[in-house]
């Protein structure tokens, strides 16, 4: 698991969507997870590297964990569904989470997040408790969101699931800065957004 946290974090930025050691991966394990160290460029990030933290918040490893362990921590302890998270501060989704908006249902794909928006989470210090808290209630019906003036959070049921929802939603979020360079785009309606969403939970990989 240590080497697959290490080519997932590397994919991150070999796709666009991160870039140095900004962001964070980590996967559950037994007793808690594993999540990408603190301040270590991906590109010289080993399997070493990767730290184990427990439930609890205590780590293990020759390295600090990563400052935003507490919401993978939250993850994993509220969603029995999430095998791993991937935090990005992927370009279009940071532009949008500094300018403080939801993407809406613009595009149909919104719902592959899990709802009929992806919520951008109120401005919180990196690596509180506070931020944890925003992302968790901003993620409640959601496996996506954005937190504001800093990037986006995704998880799903293993590493390549949250790290296809990460890449889902930097492109959604790039379709939606474009439209509004034109005008506001419509909104597809809360009945049509939860049939796709239903469609979507039988859908192959994403």
């Amino acid at each position: 698991m240590h080497e697959r946290i290490v080519a997932t974090a590397r994919r991150m930025n070999a796709l666009g969507i991160n870039q140095g050691a900004s962001g964070n991966v980590s996967a559950r394990v037994e007793g808690g997870f594993l999540v990408t160290p603190s301040g270590i460029p991906y590109d010289d990030l080993q399997p070493a590297d990767i730290v184990h933290v427990g439930m609890g918040g205590h780590a293990t490893g020759h390295r600090e964990p990563s400052s935003e362990w507490r919401f993978h921590r939250d993850i994993y302890a509220r969603r029995p569904e999430a095998g791993a998270v991937v935090h990005t501060h992927s370009s279009f989704a940071t532009t949008l989470a500094c300018l403080e908006r939801n993407i809406p249902a613009f595009h149909y794909e919104v719902a592959f997040a899990g709802g009929n928006d992806i919520r951008c989470a109120p401005y919180r210090t990196f690596g509180t408790q506070e931020l944890s808290d925003a992302a968790l209630a901003a993620l409640e019906g959601r496996r996506a969101c954005l937190l504001a003036h800093h990037g986006a959070l995704a998880f799903g049921k293993d590493l390549d699931d949250a790290l296809r929802l990460a890449d889902k939603v930097e492109a959604l979020a790039r379709l939606y800065w474009q439209a509004i360079q034109v005008a506001e785009p419509a909104i597809l309606d809360d009945a049509e957004m939860a049939g796709v969403v239903e469609r979507f939970r039988h859908y192959g990989p994403r």
